[in-house]
């Protein structure tokens, strides 16, 4: 047993690994294999076998750099889509007591209280001053 545990040391050695990638590729390969349970179609069963492959393709792969780079990709789109999905939901839930408005000069959100009318609001970003109107 010792014997083979060192030969897998030494095959693992300098391969890539796993990464957060690497785990989405996992959920949609579950995702997949859960759609395929339900419609049964070729093409999809195709595509969870591409899937697969890739994540034994990366999780093997010597060539670190470029698989850093593939997963640097995939978090900046992958944060970005986390980041609109969190600002949705905290909208719905405070949407009783505050609003939400962009600065037409930088276009950050501003988090504003729900008063009704016409106000002057000066954005923490560019300093800028800006009129919002609320209605209730």
């Amino acid at each position: 047993m010792e014997k083979f545990k060192a030969m897998l040391i030494r095959f693992l050695r300098g391969r890539y690994g796993v990464d957060p990638l690497y785990y989405a590729l996992v959920g949609l390969y579950a995702a997949l294999l859960v759609l395929n349970l339900i419609i049964r179609s070729e093409m999809v069963s195709l595509l969870t076998w591409f899937v697969i492959a890739e994540i034994v393709f990366r999780a093997f792969s010597r060539n670190i750099a470029k698989r850093q780079m593939e997963n640097a990709k995939f978090l900046k789109l992958w944060n970005k889509a986390q980041g609109a999905y969190r600002l949705t939901v905290r909208r719905l839930k405070e949407s009783k007591t505050h609003r939400f408005r962009r600065c037409p000069h930088c276009g950050i959100v501003l988090r504003l209280p729900n008063h009704k009318g016409t106000h002057t609001a000066k954005c923490p970003g560019c300093s800028e001053e800006f009129e919002i109107r609320i209605m209730l």
